[in-house]
């Protein structure tokens, strides 16, 4: 394996940003076969108060990107939910749907192929997942959520089943403004299906997994019945387990092997 961690100037966000990226190579200059070979790779989102380094911290991709012959990218969300925000250069979910992808590919030998290429998150990364997955769906063919907070657009303000824990809400500003946005991912989807309608799109495949005792569990439910109501290929699993990088650990194989798959 093989572990980078890269900081640039990022256009969208007009400052410094960060990301790790973990490559199943121990030895960089020619990947083994003279830098031919063009790696499937998953742009993998954290979660609320974490940062680009957590994932490595807290699961095992290290391990897996080698056994299933993987690049994955970890970039550093701060606390965006992948949107872009009320304030300027902001733009989130554009520098994970677009900015990101391409300065990866032009450094990084990683295909440039929509089916070559995934974003999966957990928690906040989950909704960034879904959202800048059906956003930006010309580049990602398949979308993994684990527990994703999509409770943000599901439920309404006040709603004790939104579980606000240290004020979300200031990311997407106004909610009535942004719940009819393209913040949320509700209205992403309606967005594209009307594409798929006019031939002019499809729709990336989704796994999405919930554990049986968190709190978004109802939130999950709901999203996954838009998802299936539009005709999205949807796999959909719960399991025993709470809102935790424990329950991401326990399925991570299974749903990386799904990804890597046909």
């Amino acid at each position: 394996m093989a572990l980078f961690t890269v900081t640039y100037r990022s256009d969208v966000l007009k400052r410094d940003i960060n990301f790790k990226a973990v490559f199943p190579y121990d030895f960089l200059p020619d990947f083994g076969d003279g830098g031919k070979k063009k790696l499937k790779t998953l742009y993998m989102l954290h979660g609320l108060n974490h940062n680009y380094e957590s994932w490595l911290k807290e699961s095992r991709f290290d391990r897996l990107a080698r056994d299933l012959g993987m690049a994955v990218v970890f970039p550093d969300g701060q606390n965006s939910f992948y949107v872009e925000g009320p304030g300027p250069n902001s733009d989130f979910g554009k520098l994970v749907g677009e900015e990101l992808v391409n300065f990866t590919r032009s450094v990084f030998p990683l295909s440039d192929k929509r089916e070559d290429t995934f974003i999966g998150g957990f928690s906040m990364g989950g909704f960034g997942a879904l959202r800048n997955g059906l956003k930006y769906a010309d580049t990602f063919s398949k979308i993994i959520a684990f527990s994703s907070a999509v409770h943000m657009f599901e439920f309404k303000p006040g709603d004790p089943k939104r579980n606000i824990v240290c004020n979300e809400d200031m990311v997407f500003g106004d909610y009535d403004e942004a719940v009819i946005s393209d913040k949320n991912p509700a209205v992403c989807l309606k967005m594209l299906s009307e594409k798929v309608r006019e031939g002019k799109a499809s729709f990336p495949k989704v796994y999405m997994i919930c554990g049986l005792q968190d709190g978004l569990l109802e939130a999950n439910r709901s999203f996954r019945d838009k998802l299936l109501d539009e005709g999205v290929d949807v796999i959909y699993r719960e399991y025993e387990g709470i809102h935790s990088h424990e329950f991401v650990n326990e399925h991570l194989k299974d749903v990386l092997t799904w990804m890597m798959g046909d």
